[in-house]
């Protein structure tokens, strides 16, 4: 809902927020941010989810390098009380920075090492096809590179208010 108020206010403020371009972005960050919501809920830590724990350890058998499943091994899962709420935390912040439009850049590059993390994690998994994670990758990518939270969403609200110093042009740049 806060999503179509930014977008609406986007789309009556400025003439070149209504271009089709914006409003295809638009639609794509929110529906990969909801995907992210979506997929955080399963992970919700009360204290640990199971889904988390069982998928953790799935990394652990199925990474595709061995560095990997011995890190899962001897650091994720030992510390998975504290790994499984920053998990939560991590993927609620990445659907609410793409529903929202905010700070999308930082948040899509950010959120583009993770799904690389998970592709190669899962990557000899029998039951899952790993380069799902690898095209998730690469929409976050595209978002940071085109600045996506621009499209409709807050990180335009701040572009283009952004008085013209150094500081402001800085955060607005990376916004």
């Amino acid at each position: 809902f806060a999503s179509v108020l930014i977008a609406f206010k986007n789309w009556s403020k400025d003439s070149e927020q209504r271009r089709g371009s914006h409003v295809i972005i638009w639609i794509c960050r929110l529906l990969i941010g909801a995907q992210w919501f979506q997929g955080c809920l399963w992970k919700l830590p009360l204290p640990v989810s199971d889904g988390f724990r069982y998928w953790t350890g799935q990394m652990g058998e199925h990474a595709a390098f061995a560095f990997h499943r011995e890190l899962v091994k001897s650091v994720y899962l030992p510390f998975i009380t504290i790994i499984d709420p920053l998990v939560f935390l991590a993927e609620l912040v990445f659907a609410v920075s793409l529903m929202l439009g905010i700070s999308v850049r930082f948040v899509a590059i950010v959120a583009a090492v993770y799904s690389l993390h998970l592709w190669l994690g899962l990557y000899r998994h029998p039951g899952e096809w790993p380069w799902n994670y690898m095209f998730l990758a690469i929409v976050h990518v595209q978002f940071a590179v085109y600045a996506a939270g621009r499209s409709l969403g807050i990180d335009a609200l701040i572009h283009r208010r952004a008085p013209n110093n150094v500081l402001t042009r800085l955060v607005a740049q990376t916004g």
